[in-house]
Order: structure tokens, then sequence, then C-alpha cells
């Protein structure tokens, strides 16, 4: 590991690097603390927080409404706009490159275009979620080749969940990360700030499901549209012996994932003893009363 995967260790980034070294030192001071992973994922991570700290630790990951998709699944709401799933519907299975750089950071235009010159140069199928330049990324992209579709907004984890999807362009953000993994599909890293290029490191690295789109260490290198054609012709190959292990690999963490929320799964098992740790403190508290 080097300083570009941790870019708050960058001097450009001191006031956030303080605000949270100034978070960590309230964690001796805290009851219990909430982590929104999957033991089995980072069991080294978790069991070195605990040999540190005395308070209780739960991972109870992934923090994201899967028992709401299921349900929906069932009892589709009729006032959500579709029409990006019936685009999906209409797509081979696994053929579709999802595309979602978060909501909160932006990359640059520059960058925007050189995507979205490789996309309608690369044949490639994708869904691309961006609130930023949307006619002229369709012009771009060859919208009316029925390729590719750029939406405004979707319900990313029903997206991600749907057949046609076959990998996920992410920056990277932790949530959307745990909705990909618990998905089951690929990733092309594409960190932009913050704890992304370390995320980025877990999925590329250690969890192997995943490729770099950037491969400079400098962040703000501009990654050029020759460069994202080869990459994602060699994503999107089902065929290839490194695309096939990829995602098999990505469907281990899931079914990891399925488990740890499943009855007597680690995730379950660590909600129910947080909650049980609520009540006995509460009972506790109530007996000092009347002893008092």
């Amino acid at each position: 590991m080097d300083g570009s995967d941790v870019p708050l260790l960058n001097g450009k980034n001191r006031k956030i690097l303080q605000l949270a070294l100034k978070s960590c030192e309230w964690l001796p001071k805290a009851q219990y603390l909430l982590l929104p992973s999957i033991y089995e994922l980072e069991s080294k991570v978790v069991d070195a927080l605990k040999a540190n700290l005395k308070i209780p630790i739960y991972t109870i990951g992934p923090s994201i409404p899967y028992s709401s998709v299921a349900e929906n699944s069932r009892n589709p709401n009729p006032n959500i706009n579709d029409g990006y799933m019936e685009w999906l519907d209409k797509q081979p299975p696994n053929s579709v490159l999802y595309i979602s750089h978060g909501s909160y950071l932006s990359i640059s235009s520059a960058q925007m275009e050189e995507i979205a010159n490789a996309l309608h140069d690369g044949n490639v199928r994708f869904m691309w979620v961006t609130r930023e330049e949307s006619p002229k990324l369709r012009e771009i992209c060859g919208e009316k080749k029925k390729m590719g579709l750029v939406v405004a907004w979707c319900d990313q984890l029903r997206v991600l969940l749907h057949r046609a999807v076959g990998g996920y362009w992410s920056h990277c953000g932790w949530n959307s990360v745990m909705e990909g993994i618990f998905c089951g599909v690929p990733f092309l890293t594409f960190p932009i700030a913050m704890d992304q290029p370390l995320i980025s490191r877990l999925i590329v690295e250690y969890w192997k499901v995943g490729w770099r789109v950037k491969k400079d260490e400098k962040m703000e290198g501009l990654v050029r549209r020759d460069v994202i054609v080869e990459l994602l012709r060699k994503f999107m190959d089902l065929q290839s012996d490194d695309g096939r292990e990829m995602r098999r690999r990505a469907k281990e963490l899931q079914l990891m994932v399925q488990l740890a929320i499943a009855e007597n799964g680690s995730s379950h098992t660590n909600i129910r003893a947080f909650l049980n740790n609520i009540v006995q403190s509460e009972e506790e508290r109530v007996q000092v009363q009347k002893d008092g």
C-alpha cells in the first residue's frame, strides 16, 4: 500500500484528515461500534479492532434495503417509471455494463467525454446513470443504436440484480460496493476521492472481483478513450478465462453475503446481539435506579 491509496494523507486534504482523526478520538468513548460490513469480508480488520478497543463491535452489513427489493419484485410499485427496466429486459444476459460514479462527487467534463466516446467506439452495451450533461452524452454514446441508455436516476439495487447486468463501473463508494457484492457482479473501479482508492484496492487485490480503470497513481490523471475501449472489451468478454474467474469469485462473495444475512449468519447474529445488549443495558439501568 502507498500514499495514493489513502488520499486523506495528501496535504490537500488536511482539514478532512483532521475531522477523520477527531472522529477516531471518540471511539473509546462510544458504547458500541457498528460496522456496515460483513465479518467474513474483513475479518482481519474486525479482529484487529476488537483487540484494541474494549467496546462491543458488531458487523451488521450490508446496510442496504435488500428486503425491500425482494418485496418489490413480488409487488412492483406502479408509480415508479420502469422504462430502464423494460430496456434491460430486452438485453442478453450479462451483456450490460452498469455505470454510476455516485451523486456526491463528480468527474471532469473531459473525462466524461473520454468515457462516452469509448462507449461509442467499444460496441459494449451499457446503462449510465448521471445527472450531468445527459443530452450530450446521449448523442456521443449513440443511443439511437440501442446499445446504451443514459438516465438521470434509477433504482440501483434492482438494476444490479437484473440478469442483463454483467458488470459495474463504480466510483467505489462503500454502500455502492456493498450493493454490487450483494448482487454478485464484478467491478471496474474508478475511485474519485476520500476512502474510494482504498476500497478499489480491496476490490481488485484482496477480493479479486474487479479491475482498475485508473492505472495512474495520480488521481487527477485523465484516462483516454483508447485505453477505456480496450478495457471494456476485455471486461465484458464473458468467454475469457480472466473474466470467468472474476465472475465466479463475485458469485462466491454474493453467497458469502447471503449466508451472513440469513438466519444465524454473522450479520444476523450480530444484529440480535446488539439489540440484546441494548435491552440488557436498559434493564441494568432501571435496576440501578430502583436500588438507588
